[in-house]
């Protein structure tokens, strides 16, 4: 073997940017010879800048008629498909998954090491979430459904096998980890743009609203946050953000909420600039806009499970960040909202704890882990 391994990077499909990307851009820019494989690439190319102008080595789903526009229907393929791509010539396989990515096919003697965002949410345990939403949430089709995950699910258990190393991006994940594949795994949170994040100018006043941003599907309870403020008729919310439920949750909407549909990172980043506070009421696995919130100095209201117990200080404790509900109600967000409103928050404490998840702690993390565990395996091999 020569000193500088040959590394492949295994991800699940390019199509939009979201916090994946982010984490997949930071390792191709660590290791900027790496070749990229993944199940499809439809990146726009307005975007393929932010992955160094890299495009995918793909499968066989990336020429099916349709695929462009319907490719997540034929998830059935994509263990198949995963299986298809060849990385035998490499040293080293990072794989960054949140379906089927770790799967790919590697030997006993290359290091597979996986950054996972998750083990696959809807095979595991948010089935009840996500097949209601596709119109198979019963009968027939519901059956098909839910025995095609259960085989999905049974794939991605016994594929954890082929990873030598599993990385969790939170402790939440670490545990989940553990659950489904049995599998120890090392937390190295994702990172977060500080650098584009930042307080705004001195002076700026704050807007007098709350915002909420996020890929409209269900998991990420947006419908939750929308009935909570129909309770707060005086208080202003903002909201921003497409996906496949975003037309049916704009419907019958209180005239307190406004809708800004997709927005540019710069929209983003004034908006949350100006908010009150940024809500959340997903059980995320990490959740990174949270952190971008608070990188530019906006406290956080949040559901008190998952990443963002690990990403937000508590109202109870030392230089608090934020407010946590217990139950993804509107009536519990809505008590958050008044508790929030009752409390003292400092934009400096919010932009310190966003500075503890940026790049360069990642890309530190991340490097040293990979070299540490490169130089074990080799000399395991020799």
């Amino acid at each position: 073997m020569s000193d500088e391994p040959r590394i492949a990077v295994a991800y699940d499909w390019l199509q939009a940017w979201r916090g994946g990307e982010t984490v997949l851009a930071a390792i191709l820019r660590l290791y900027p010879r790496a070749d990229l494989f993944a199940v499809v690439d439809f990146l726009p190319d307005e975007l393929r800048s932010r992955i160094g102008g890299k495009r995918a080595r793909t499968t066989f789903v990336q020429k099916l008629p349709g695929a462009r526009r319907y490719f997540r229907w034929m998830l059935p393929l994509f263990p198949r498909a995963i299986e298809s791509l060849d990385v035998s010539r490499y040293d080293i396989v990072i794989s960054i998954s949140h379906a089927v990515a770790k799967g790919v096919r590697t030997r006993n003697d290359q290091l597979h090491i996986c950054y996972c965002n998750t083990p696959m949410r809807y095979a595991w345990d948010l089935r009840d979430h996500y097949l209601p939403s596709d119109g198979l949430g019963a009968g027939w089709k519901g059956r098909l459904a839910h025995r095609m995950l259960d085989r999905l699910r049974e794939w991605d258990r016994r594929t954890s096998d082929r990873v030598t190393h599993f990385i969790a991006n939170s402790a939440f994940v670490r545990e989940r980890i553990a659950r489904c594949y049995g599998r120890d795994a090392d937390v190295i949170h994702p990172p977060v743009d500080t650098a584009f994040f930042t307080l705004p100018p001195a002076g700026t006043p704050r807007g007098g609203y709350y915002f909420a941003a996020s890929h409209w599907v269900p998991y990420k309870r947006l419908e939750v946050v929308v009935k909570a403020f129909a309770l707060l008729a005086d208080r202003q919310l903002v909201v921003a953000g497409g996906g496949p439920e975003a037309g049916v949750a704009r419907d019958g909407v209180p005239s307190n909420v406004r809708y800004e549909g997709e927005v540019t990172r710069e929209r983003m980043r004034d908006l949350m600039r100006g908010a009150d506070a940024f809500v959340f009421a997903a059980e995320e696995d990490f959740g990174i806009v949270p952190v971008e919130a608070q990188a530019c100095g906006t406290p956080v209201i949040a559901f008190g499970r998952g990443g963002a117990r690990e990403t937000v200080r508590p109202v109870d404790g030392p230089r608090p960040t934020g407010v946590f509900f217990d139950e993804q109600t509107p009536e519990s967000l809505a008590d958050a909202v008044r508790r929030f409103e009752a409390a003292r928050f400092d934009a400096a404490d919010c932009r310190a704890q966003a500075e503890r998840f940026d790049g360069q702690a990642f890309d530190t993390a991340i490097a040293a882990y990979v070299a540490e565990r490169w130089s074990a395996f080799r000399r395991s091999l020799s």
